[in-house]
C-alpha cells in the first residue's frame, strides 16, 4: 500500500515536471520575441558648415547622416551621388545642418541670373529702396532680415484748382481806360507791387465800429501735417549698399569707393514689398514725405488698424486742452521749444600739452 502511494507521487512529479518544461518551451523559446533583421539606412548629404550664396561646393563642406530609406526624397543627394553635388554653386545661403536638395544648387555660379541676392526675394515681391538716416533706423538697430513697419509723414496745403498754386492768390488792379461803341469796355490789369504783391483776402465787419474792412493774411499758408503707418511686417533685404566687388584679401589694399561707402553710416535701406507698394514708396519719396521704420518681433505677424495722426486726432486721443488766453504769461517769451542743455552734454576740450 505504501509502495503504491509512493509510485503515484513519482508519477505526479514527472507529469508536473513535463508540464513545466512544456510551458517554459512554449513561452520563452518557441513563443519568444522574433529577431527582425535591421533595415539598412541611407546616408544623405547636408551642409557641414555655413555655405554663402554663390559659393562652389567642395567635399570638405559636406557631411552625411543616416535616415531610413522611406524618408529619403528624390531631391536629396545620397552617398554615391557626390559627383552631382561637388562643384556646383549654392543658389541660396545654406546654413550648417541643412539637408542639401537639388533646388538649392546649380551647375555653376554663372547659372544664377542677375545679382546673387535677387534669389532671396520671394516670388511676387520686389525690392524697393528708400532713403534713411540714424533716426529712421532706430539708431541703426535695423539690420538685414529685420521685420519692420513703415511710417510716413506728409504736409498738405490748399491750392487753387485752376492755377494749382498755393492759396491765397495774389491780387492785382483792374482799371477801365475807356469805351468803344458797340464793344466791351477797355480794361487794363496791373500788379499792385512787383516787389511785394498783395495776397487775396476777405471783407470783414468790425464788430465795434460796424465798418467793413479788407483783411489779408499776415503770412503764407501753413502746411498741415499728417502721419500714418503705410506698411506692416516688411522684411529688410539689405541695409546700406550692396557689395559690387569681391573684397581684397590684401590688408594693405586700398578699398574701392563702393566698399568705403559701405563701411560708413548707411543712408539707404532696401525693403521687400509687393509691386503696388513699391510704386507707393516711390511716390512718397519723390513727394517729399518723411519715412521712418519701426522694428517689430519677427515672430509677430499681427496687423494693427492704425489711424492717421493729425493735430485734431492727437488733441482728441490724448485729451489735450487748448490753453486759455490769460492776462498774464511767463517770462522770458518762448516761441520755439528748445531741449535744455545738460552739464554732461557739454564737451570739454583739453588743451594740448607742449
Amino acid at each position: 500500500m505504501r509502495r503504491g502511494r509512493i509510485f503515484l507521487f513519482l508519477i505526479l512529479i514527472v507529469v508536473v515536471g513535463l508540464a513545466l518544461l512544456y510551458f517554459a518551451y512554449t513561452q520563452f523559446l518557441a513563443g519568444g520575441p522574433q529577431v527582425t533583421p535591421e533595415t539598412p539606412l541611407t546616408d544623405v548629404y547636408f551642409a557641414a558648415q555655413n555655405i554663402p550664396q554663390g559659393t562652389t561646393i567642395t567635399q570638405e563642406m559636406l557631411g552625411t547622416f543616416s535616415i531610413p530609406p522611406e524618408n529619403v526624397a528624390e531631391v536629396m543627394f545620397t552617398t554615391g551621388e557626390e559627383n552631382a553635388l561637388v562643384g556646383q554653386a549654392a543658389r541660396f545661403a545654406l546654413e550648417q545642418g541643412v539637408i542639401i536638395t537639388s533646388s538649392m544648387v546649380g551647375d555653376a555660379p554663372a547659372e544664377i541670373a542677375g545679382p546673387a541676392w535677387a534669389v532671396n526675394i520671394p516670388q511676387g515681391m520686389v525690392a524697393a529702396a528708400i532713403p534713411t538716416n540714424r533716426l529712421s533706423l532706430l539708431g541703426y538697430g535695423v539690420d538685414d532680415g529685420a521685420h519692420v513697419n513703415v511710417n510716413a509723414c506728409m504736409l498738405f496745403v490748399d491750392v487753387d484748382p485752376a492755377f494749382q498754386a498755393v492759396l491765397p492768390n495774389f491780387t492785382s488792379v483792374l482799371t477801365g481806360t475807356g469805351f468803344i461803341e458797340n464793344q466791351l469796355p477797355v480794361l487794363s490789369v496791373g500788379a499792385l507791387s512787383a516787389e511785394l504783391p498783395s495776397r487775396q483776402g476777405r471783407v470783414e465787419l468790425d464788430p465795434t465800429l460796424q465798418q467793413p474792412f479788407y483783411a489779408v493774411p499776415s503770412e503764407a499758408q501753413r502746411p498741415r501735417l499728417v502721419c500714418q503707418m503705410i506698411l506692416q511686417d516688411v522684411v529688410v533685404l539689405k541695409l546700406g549698399n550692396f557689395e559690387t566687388s569681391v573684397p581684397s584679401t590684401d590688408p594693405n589694399a586700398t578699398p574701392s569707393p563702393t566698399q568705403a561707402q559701405q563701411q560708413s553710416a548707411p543712408d539707404i535701406v532696401t525693403l521687400m514689398v509687393n509691386p503696388q507698394d513699391s510704386i507707393s514708396l516711390n511716390y512718397f519719396v519723390y513727394s517729399g514725405a518723411t519715412l521712418n521704420l519701426t522694428l517689430r518681433n519677427p515672430n509677430d505677424t499681427s496687423r494693427f488698424a492704425a489711424e492717421a495722426a493729425t493735430l485734431t486726432s492727437l488733441l482728441t486721443q490724448y485729451n489735450i486742452s487748448l490753453p486759455s488766453r490769460l492776462p498774464y504769461a511767463t517770462n522770458p517769451r518762448v516761441d520755439i521749444l528748445t531741449p535744455p542743455v545738460l552739464p554732461n552734454d557739454a564737451v570739454t576740450v583739453q588743451p594740448q600739452q607742449q
